[in-house]
């Protein structure tokens, strides 16, 4: 969430080009390019930041210390239980798109299945509009800028979206 609210301001310009110029760097090339790409920049940076420091350890100039040794001896393993728990909220989770998506496409409820329908039919449009790499890169980019635009303006926000939910309503009513 601090990335999101901006509270390190570095880190999260850092975040946020990151992200955008990895998507729209996808534009250009293809995700296994991209990938390995990354990786070789990524590889190139911690050997020769590795290899100063064994120079310097060389030379007396250092201690010789890996300069990577707390990204090492980070513990990323889970116990048995968590292991365990973490698959039985994801197969519950899956189980449960999947009967929802049973029950809308084989329409158990016509209301429901009629609203799927036609919100597929408007997200053809937005197909024609833009891909789905640029939803993304908006998405990235609101994500980033959407809760700090809230949190500055909130009260004119507030006010327009009472507005238009009384628009809806007057619709409703009608």
């Amino acid at each position: 969430m601090d990335l999101i609210y901006w509270k390190d301001t570095e880190r999260t310009g850092m975040v946020l080009t990151g992200l955008v110029v990895g998507l729209l760097s996808l534009f250009q090339l293809s995700i296994i390019t991209v990938i390995s790409t990354v990786s070789l920049a990524i590889m190139c940076f911690t050997i020769s930041v590795r290899i100063y420091y064994q120079l310097l350890y060389i030379l007396s100039w250092g201690d010789g210390e890996h300069p990577f040794k707390s990204y090492l001896d980070l513990d990323i393993s889970f116990s048995g239980e968590q292991a365990d728990l973490y698959m039985q909220k994801a197969i519950v989770m899956a189980l449960s798109a999947v009967d929802s998506l049973k029950r809308l496409f084989f329409v158990g409820s016509v209301f429901e299945s009629l609203k799927l329908l036609v919100l597929m039919y408007l997200v053809t449009y937005l197909g024609e509009l833009c891909n789905g790499l640029t939803l993304l890169i908006i998405s990235v980019i609101a994500v980033f800028s959407l809760p700090i635009f809230y949190s500055r303006r909130q009260e004119e926000v507030d006010g327009f979206i009472a507005k238009i939910q009384a628009k809806i309503d007057n619709v409703k009513d009608l």
